[in-house]
C-alpha cells in the first residue's frame, strides 16, 4: 500500500504549530506498515540548496491559467519528503501571512498545492492521500472530480481553521458554479475549503475521541456542525501522540542536566540552572509554566482575569508565547508588576524543552483543544499538567484515574474554575510523595504515535476494500 501524506508544514522544514510535528513524528511511525512518503509547499524561506530538484515538473491549470510545477525532494529519518515549488505558493517569506495578515492569493496558493498533489500521486502511484486541515483540502474533491481511482483520507486538526474565501475565488481555482450550493463548498456566500475535505473524502478523521464528537455540536462545530452531523459515519478520531525520541529528558541535549524518573534532583538542577539563567528568583517554590500562543482560543482571557490573584500566590510563573500584540502588551505589563513572572515572548524549540525540564506544572486553561500536545511532552519531563477538560486533554489528562497522564483537570473555563485548580495543585506540591507519584507514573507513560499508527493503518486499509 503507497500513502502520499500531504501537509501545508512538516517539521524540520517549517513549522508554526502542531501539524508540523504530527506530520513528521505520524509518518515515521507509519511507515512500519506501509510504504508511505510526503509532500509539502516549498516556501520562500526555505533554501534550495539543502534539496534535490527531482525530475518530476509538471504543468497544472486553474482558473484558465497554467502553472509550471517543480518538485524538490530529500530524505530524513527514512522518510522521503517531496516539495511543491510553485509560482505564488512559493514565493512569500511566510508560510500564510505576513503577520499582519492572511495572504490574500492564499486560495491560489494553497489550490496549486492542493492539485500539484494530485498529480504527483499520480506519478509515484499513490493509492492513498492523507490530507489534512484546510490547506490541502481540495485534494478530494480535485481527486473525485478527475475520477481517478485514488482514496482520501482527510484529518481535521483544528476546525476553527477552515479557509474561507470570497465567491470569486470559486473562478480563480477553476471550479464550476455547480460547485457553489449549500451540499458543497458555499458557506454563507463565501467559499470553504474545508467543506471540500469533509465532503468528498473517503475516510473523514480528526485528532482524538472527544473532539471528534464535540465537533458535532453548536458549541465546537465552528458553523459546520450540521454538515459534519451528515458525515459522522465516516468521522473516527484519533488521539495524536509526539516523537518520544526528540521529548526525551534522558537524552535531550538542550538541558542542562539529562535525567529519569529515577534521577528527579537533576530535574530541580534543571530549574535552579534555567531560573538563574534569566533571573528568576527561588527556585524553591512551585513553578508553573506555559508553552503556548497568544490567541483566545488558549485561554488567555480565563489567564489574564486571574493573573493578580495566581501571582500574589508563593509560587513562580514563566510563560513562553508567541502571537497576538494585544495580549504581549498586557502580559508585559504583569511581568513589569510581578518579580516572580517572567514572560518570554518569541518561540526557540531548545528554550521550549529547557522551560518543560524546569517546570512543576504545565498550564494548558484552553477553550477548545483538539488534541493539544504540550501536556503530553511536559508529563514526559516530569511536569503535571493542569488543563481545562475538553477535547484531546479530556482524552489524555486524568485527575480521578490512574490513566496517562495524570494531572489537574478543570470543567469550566472560568477564573473560579481555573484558580481552584492552582489549589488543587499546590496541595499536591506540598504532599511530596503523591507528588512524585504522578510524576513518576507519567514520566513511564507510552505518549508516541505507535497506538495512533495502527489506528490509521486501519483505517487505510478499510478505504481500500
Amino acid at each position: 500500500m503507497r500513502v502520499l501524506f500531504c501537509a501545508s508544514e512538516i517539521f524540520p522544514y517549517a513549522k508554526s504549530g502542531g501539524l508540523a510535528d504530527v506530520a513528521h513524528s505520524l509518518v515515521k511511525e507509519l511507515d512500519k506498515y506501509v510504504d508511505i512518503c510526503s509532500v509539502m509547499p516549498f516556501y520562500g524561506f526555505m533554501s534550495k540548496k539543502l534539496f534535490r530538484k527531482s525530475n518530476i515538473n509538471f504543468n497544472v491549470k486553474l482558473g484558465g491559467v497554467f502553472y509550471q510545477i517543480a518538485i524538490y525532494e530529500t530524505l530524513n529519518e527514512g522518510i522521503k519528503t517531496y516539495f511543491v515549488d510553485a509560482p505564488l505558493l512559493s514565493t512569500t517569506e511566510q508560510m500564510y501571512g505576513d503577520g499582519n495578515a492572511e495572504y490574500a492569493s492564499n486560495d491560489i496558493r494553497f489550490a496549486l498545492f492542493s492539485a500539484s498533489v494530485v498529480e504527483l500521486a499520480q506519478i509515484i502511484h499513490a493509492e492513498i492521500i492523507h490530507a489534512n486541515d484546510w490547506h490541502s483540502a481540495l485534494v478530494p474533491l480535485f481527486v473525485k472530480r478527475a475520477k481517478l481511482n485514488i482514496k482520501t483520507l482527510f484529518t481535521i486538526h483544528n476546525l476553527a481553521y477552515q479557509g474561507v474565501f470570497g465567491k470569486s475565488s470559486l473562478a480563480r481555482i477553476g471550479l464550476e458554479e455547480s460547485y457553489f450550493h449549500m451540499d458543497a463548498l458555499e458557506f454563507y456566500g463565501k467559499v470553504n475549503f474545508l467543506k471540500a475535505g469533509i465532503i468528498y473524502s473517503d475516510a473523514l478523521s480528526t485528532v482524538s475521541p472527544t473532539y471528534a464528537k464535540e465537533i458535532l455540536t453548536q458549541k465546537f462545530g465552528c458553523g459546520l456542525e450540521g454538515l459534519l452531523e451528515a458525515y459522522k459515519e465516516k468521522l473516527v478520531g484519533i488521539l495524536n501522540g509526539i516523537d518520544e525520541s526528540v521529548f526525551d529528558p534522558q537524552n535531550d541535549t538542550a538541558l542542562y542536566l539529562p535525567y529519569s524518573c529515577e534521577t528527579l534532583q537533576k530535574k530541580h538542577e534543571n530549574r535552579k540552572a534555567f531560573q538563574k539563567a534569566i533571573g528568576l528568583r527561588d527556585d524553591k517554590r512551585p513553578l508553573f509554566i506555559m508553552i503556548s500562543r497568544l490567541v483566545h482560543q488558549k485561554g488567555f482571557d480565563v489567564l489574564m482575569e486571574s493573573l493578580d490573584t495566581f501571582l500574589a500566590q508563593d509560587i513562580n510563573f514563566i510563560l513562553l508565547a508567541n502571537g497576538e500584540k494585544s495580549y504581549k502588551k498586557i502580559l508585559s505589563t504583569y511581568a513589569k508588576k510581578y518579580k516572580n513572572f517572567k514572560f518570554l515572548s518569541g518561540y526557540e524549540e531548545a528554550l521550549s524543552h529547557r522551560i518543560y525540564a524546569a517546570g512543576d506544572f504545565l498550564l494548558m486553561p484552553s477553550l477548545f483543544e483538539p488534541c493539544g500536545l504540550n501536556q503530553m511532552i511536559a508529563a514526559r519531563y516530569g511536569t503535571i499538567p493542569i488543563v481545562h477538560g475538553v477535547g484531546g486533554l479530556k482524552d489524555s489528562v486524568h485527575e480521578k484515574k490512574m490513566k496517562c497522564a495524570r494531572g489537574i483537570v478543570f470543567s469550566q473555563p472560568t477564573k473560579k474554575a481555573f484558580l481552584l485548580a492552582i489549589k488543587r495543585a499546590l496541595k499536591l506540591k506540598k504532599d511530596e510523595k503523591r507528588f512524585n507519584e504522578f510524576i513518576t507514573f507519567n514520566m513511564k507513560c507510552d505518549f508516541s504515535f505507535s497506538k495512533s499508527a495502527v489506528a490509521y493503518d486501519e483505517l487505510y486499509r478499510k478505504v481500500l476494500l
